[in-house]
């Protein structure tokens, strides 16, 4: 239908995450959208107050309110499926941007180009600011898997200990100094109570 892509963007309310596991608590594609949004905003500030690495954090925050859209029409791929084999992640790759290329078509076409562009969809190639403001969003995707991981794991639930452990490994290997920063600096708020936080 034309001029349904924001309908379908609300759809990501309807998408679960972490398909094969057990959770204490389901996460849907909205919740982990908005998340990894205020985290890309914290990596991106990070970068321009503390470190002295210049990022548009606004940008940053609209890179990552769009990064899985296409999941309202692929789904949330289990990692273990994803990663099995090069070939396989290479045909998923395609499949994301085939569909991320199909939403994109449901917008009326004045539109098109400005959400095509935050999507990654065409021909232009991101510039070296771009690309800086894609990798902390990466950056903040997988921080707030990590995040998931460590409130299944307060919870109780041993399910999500090794997803930790390789997520953790994931960010340790990353090579981004704003992460790892918000490692050194902020994520212990994330893995006590209420109470201690100070509320």
């Amino acid at each position: 239908m034309k001029n349904s892509f924001y309908a379908i963007l609300f759809r990501q309310r309807y998408i679960r995450r972490w398909g094969l596991m057990r959770n204490t608590r389901e996460e849907s594609l909205e919740e982990h959208v908005a998340e990894t949004a205020i985290l890309a905003h914290a990596l991106a500030s990070i970068g321009n107050e503390i470190l002295n690495i210049p990022a548009n954090a606004d940008r940053a925050v609209t890179l990552a309110l769009f990064h899985d859209a296409a999941e309202v029409y692929t789904g949330d791929l289990p990692t273990p499926v994803k990663y099995y084999n090069p070939e396989i992640s290479k045909n998923y790759r395609h499949i994301e941007e085939e569909a991320a290329r199909r939403i994109c078509t449901t917008l009326p076409d004045q539109l098109r180009p400005t959400y095509e562009r935050i999507m990654g969809v065409g021909d232009t190639l991101p510039d070296e600011e771009e690309n800086h403001l894609r990798r902390l969003v990466k950056a903040a995707d997988k921080l707030s898997a990590y995040i998931k991981c460590l409130s299944e794991q307060r919870s109780g639930n041993k399910e999500f200990d090794s997803a930790a452990q390789s997520i953790r490994k994931a960010i340790d290997e990353y090579g981004s100094p704003e992460l790892d920063w918000f490692m050194e600096n902020l994520l212990d708020a994330f893995t006590v109570t209420l109470d201690e936080i100070g509320f």
